[in-house]
């Protein structure tokens, strides 16, 4: 019983990111100048006040830092990727994938833009540190333990591309 309620909890959850994905290409508020400014300095705060080095700007805002590229080819947004990930907000709290113990799949184009961007900087096995800010992520929308506007970091694990 109790892993037909995990598997469910898990069901729900998948279902809800795949649903906020589908919300935002619609609704999801635009960011003004000044918010983007904003998010940039929150995440250059963090990355200094956490010591953290090697990390890169995108063009489109996106913060990443890549710890193994991996093999093979690069990540295509026709792919299916297999994942390990442990998301948490800037205060440092874990959200998701902590204790998930089996990795999960998605097609690249279900991920939020962040992870789609990303991701295709790397290829099977690869292993990467996002920090995405809201108009890269779920924006506007307030999920269980993600709350409106959250700037977000990611550990990802590349387990397999089809």
């Amino acid at each position: 019983m109790n892993s037909f309620i995990l598997k469910s909890k898990t069901s729900i959850r998948i279902l809800f990111v795949i649903l906020c994905f589908l919300l935002g290409i619609t609704s999801c508020k635009t960011y003004s100048e000044d918010d983007h400014k904003k998010f940039d300095l929150s995440i250059q705060n963090y990355i200094k006040k956490n010591q953290l080095k090697g990390f890169e700007k995108s063009e489109s805002g996106l913060y990443y830092k890549i710890i193994n590229e991996g093999s093979g080819e690069f990540i295509k947004l026709t792919d299916e990727v297999s994942f390990n990930y442990v998301g948490k907000l800037l205060n440092g709290k874990t959200f998701d994938g902590e204790h998930r113990k089996n990795p999960i799949s998605f097609q690249m184009k279900e991920l939020i833009e962040g992870w789609k961007e990303g991701i295709s900087y790397l290829k099977n096995g690869g292993k990467m540190k996002l920090i995405v800010p809201p108009y890269l992520g779920y924006g506007d929308y307030q999920l269980e333990d993600i709350p409106q506007h959250s700037i977000l970091v990611f550990d990802i694990e590349i387990v397999d591309v089809k």
